[in-house]
């Protein structure tokens, strides 16, 4: 039986481990950086995940591939990081990264794309995107951006350099007031939609608001950004950025073959 003094100096001790143990734990669950993934396609997917197994601290939480389904998978995950694909259908991701920014803070949004234009640098940035990594790099540079981010810091990948993206965010502020930016949330959505090339139906099934109501929200995208057709909706998508073309050359097309 312990006498009294050392029984109370051994139910001390066994508190103390106790919390000492606890620390440990939640600082090696602090640790831990959480990823989600967000690209339309699987083999992408696969090829990030795999790249970040490799980093014991990482751990992939959730993956998605339509733009319209982010935002919602990364408030009920809550991850450290979320990395997604420039072109995303549905939502574009300049808006899903404006929004994840607004309802879950504390993750910071890296931007994966093969474009290194200002116009789609800037738009990424300003809509608070913490990370830019062009897919021409090499893997590393991605594991390096998501401990730059996960540290509060903004990371650029090569050849995008600071002063560079500097130079055109200041050139970007110097511009009279963005139309775009009077667009209302769910005018956005539309006009992602129609800058894919959907029909009033599609859109108003895939928003599931009456054809009507996709009809209104369309005329006011046109009236605020002073569009008068669908090519100029897209010519303004891809000025801003939001509507990315592959920039390959499918080179001339082959003859055909003299008749007899």
């Amino acid at each position: 039986m312990w006498p009294a003094a050392d029984g109370e100096t051994f139910v001390t001790v066994r508190r103390q481990q106790s919390r000492a143990r606890a620390v440990a734990g939640a600082e090696q669950v602090s640790s831990v950086i959480t990823v989600v993934l967000a690209d339309h396609h699987r083999l992408l997917r696969e090829c990030v995940r795999c790249l970040l197994e490799t980093q014991k601290d990482f751990k992939v939480v959730g993956e998605v591939s339509d733009g319209f389904k982010v935002v919602g998978l990364v408030e009920r995950r809550k991850p450290r990081v979320l990395i997604m694909a420039l072109a995303m259908p549905g939502l574009n991701s300049f808006e899903v990264t404006l929004r994840v920014r607004r309802r879950s803070p504390e993750t910071a949004v890296i931007l994966l794309s093969m474009y290194a234009g200002d116009q789609y640098v800037i738009e990424a940035l300003r809509n608070g995107a913490s990370g830019y990594v062009v897919t021409q790099a090499k893997g590393i540079e991605l594991v390096r951006a998501i401990r730059r981010v996960v540290a509060g810091h903004r990371y650029l990948s090569t050849p995008l350099s600071e002063r560079q993206v500097d130079t055109w965010l200041q050139r970007a502020k110097a511009r009279t007031l963005d139309p775009y930016d009077a667009l209302t949330s769910r005018e956005r959505e539309v006009f992602s939609l129609v800058s894919e090339g959907l029909s009033n139906d599609n859109i108003a099934s895939r928003l599931s608001i009456s054809r009507r109501t996709t009809e209104s929200h369309r005329a006011n995208v046109m009236r605020k950004l002073q569009l008068s057709n669908q090519i100029d909706l897209i010519r303004f998508a891809i000025a801003r950025g939001i509507l990315a073309l592959p920039s390959m050359s499918l080179g001339p097309r082959p003859r055909r073959p003299e008749p007899g």
